[in-house]
Order: structure tokens, then C-alpha cells, then sequence
């Protein structure tokens, strides 16, 4: 997928998408929490629907299809990409990349000084696809939640 798709689209989450949206989240990531040695929760997804009211989440679309959505929050004057779903049928076709491209365009809109995110150490893919996009690593360590003790790369992107 490319930016120029004039078939493509990326645009905050309707809300009466919030099930759906869900759905390609759990199905994007159920093979990154299953290498975590975790399942994903009934109660995983709780804070989506007011993120999508914030504005904080964002979908894309090829030909009108779902295909990826990005949640996002700000803190301290970055915007944070706290999740990037790619549907599992269509991953390996730029879309990540994409998605990462419009993130940024919303984010320099918004003069947001930085996008951050992190993702798991044993996840290379997603760290070489992250640098391929700008992101420089700041540290390492555990995540926050408390729920797998694996490590995490916690990476940047100024703006």
C-alpha cells in the first residue's frame, strides 16, 4: 500500500466501529501476545471505545475494507503509538509502513514534538521495520504492566 492510494484511506475511528476495530486488534496481535506466553483478556480492549472518542485511534482503509487501525495517545507533548494492527491477511504489504507514514502526518499537524512506541526486544521484524521508519532506540526494559517479563525496546522518532 501506498500514500498515494487513491483507493486507500486513513481517518479517525468512527465510533460505531469501536466492535469491529476490536476485532482486527485481537486478531493482529494475538500472534505477538501468544510469543509473550500470554492471552489476550476478555477486558483487553476496555479503554478503546473512549480512546475513540478522544480521537486517539485512527483506521485505514483499502477499497473501503478495514485493513489497519493505530491508537495513539499524547504525553508530554509527544504523541505515543500505543498500538499498530495490521489485519493478518494483508500483513507484509506495506500497510505498517503506511500507517506509520499517516501517524507521522497527524502527529507534524499537530506539531507534536516526537512519535514514541515500543515494542518487544524478540520482535526483529517490528524493531527493523520502526528504524527503517526514524525511530531510535532510548532504552530498554520491562514493561510497565507487569504481565510477561519480557523485555522491551522503547524507541523515539523527533519531529
Amino acid at each position: 500500500m501506498h500514500q498515494d492510494d487513491s483507493a486507500a484511506a486513513f481517518e479517525p475511528a468512527p465510533p460505531e466501529e469501536r466492535d469491529q476495530i476490536e476485532r482486527l486488534f485481537r486478531r493482529a496481535f494475538a500472534a505477538y501476545v501468544g510469543r509473550l506466553g500470554r492471552v489476550q483478556s476478555d477486558d483487553a480492549y476496555d479503554w478503546l471505545e473512549a480512546a475513540i472518542e478522544r480521537g486517539d485511534v485512527f483506521v485505514a482503509r483499502q477499497a473501503g475494507a478495514l485493513v489497519g487501525a493505530v491508537a495513539t495517545s499524547h504525553r508530554e507533548g509527544d504523541l505515543y503509538i500505543d498500538q499498530v494492527a495490521v489485519d493478518p491477511e494483508r500483513q507484509g504489504a506495506g500497510i505498517g509502513s503506511w500507517l506509520l507514514d499517516s501517524t507521522e502526518r497527524v502527529a507534524r499537524s499537530r506539531r507534536t514534538k516526537a512519535l514514541c512506541l515500543h515494542t518487544a526486544e524478540m520482535m526483529d521484524d517490528l524493531l527493523r521495520l520502526y528504524r527503517r521508519h526514524g525511530f531510535e532506540e532510548v532504552r530498554r526494559g520491562l514493561p510497565d504492566h507487569g504481565k510477561d517479563a519480557h523485555v522491551r525496546v522503547f524507541m523515539r522518532k523527533a519531529l
